[in-house]
């Protein structure tokens, strides 16, 4: 809701909402129509649907969840690259922001699919970022950390479940800020990447993590 009331700041902003799974290739070329019937065109993607699934180890994660996490995360990202990256050829420009995480750039003991979904999507960033340049297309992705999302204070309940802020403080003592990160911290960095500002950032996972990604394994 608050951010519907942020909107109305800016009356003459035209939006569309459309409801899409994106691990459904059909729902998520709906989604693309309906957005360049209504604007013309699509300067920028982000590439944000995900789930953790669970915390299992290799030999007992549940097979369904495995192949829903890569249904969502993975799955979900390509299709939205493949109907997006039409569009921005026809136009000669645009922007894609696909989220990683810290995941995507490292290990999680007892995420084995989550881990292999976001590597997954850094790779294709990588991918496309090759083969679009010369469209005018830069693709990113971002790598966050530990940020305060409802799916990050879903993990340390299953950490915890009797004290799940015990677990996310205990947790922010392994990041050299002391803290978690917030979403408005995230946001700024996705807002450069799809604007025009950026006119030369391509292919880089970029981690937004506090600097903890530079100590996993060392401390």
């Amino acid at each position: 809701m608050r951010n519907q009331k942020s909107l109305k700041k800016f009356p003459d902003v035209k939006i569309i909402t459309v409801v899409a799974d994106v691990s459904n290739e059909d729902a998520v070329k709906n989604y693309v129509d309906e957005a360049v019937k209504a604007f013309g065109r699509i300067d920028g993607l982000y590439n944000n649907a995900g789930i953790e699934g669970k915390q299992a180890s290799i030999t007992e994660y549940d097979v369904d969840i495995f192949k829903k996490v890569i249904d969502i995360n993975l799955m979900g990202v390509y299709y939205g690259l493949r109907y997006v990256i039409p569009v921005m050829q026809k136009q000669q420009f645009g922007r894609i922001v696909n989220v990683a995480s810290v995941g995507g750039i490292r290990g999680v003991l007892n995420q084995m699919p989550y881990v292999a979904s976001k590597h997954a999507v850094s790779g294709m960033t990588k991918n496309a970022a090759l083969e679009y340049g010369k469209d005018g297309i830069l693709t990113n992705a971002i790598a966050p950390g530990a940020i305060l999302t409802p799916m990050v204070a879903a993990a340390f309940k299953q950490v915890n479940p009797d004290d799940p802020k015990t677990a996310e403080t205990e947790y922010a003592q392994r990041n050299p800020t002391k803290r978690l990160g917030q979403p408005h911290e995230v946001a700024k960095v996705v807002a450069f990447l799809l604007s025009e500002e950026n006119g030369y950032v391509s292919g880089q996972t970029i981690a937004i993590d506090g600097g903890e990604s530079n100590i996993y394994g060392n401390s």
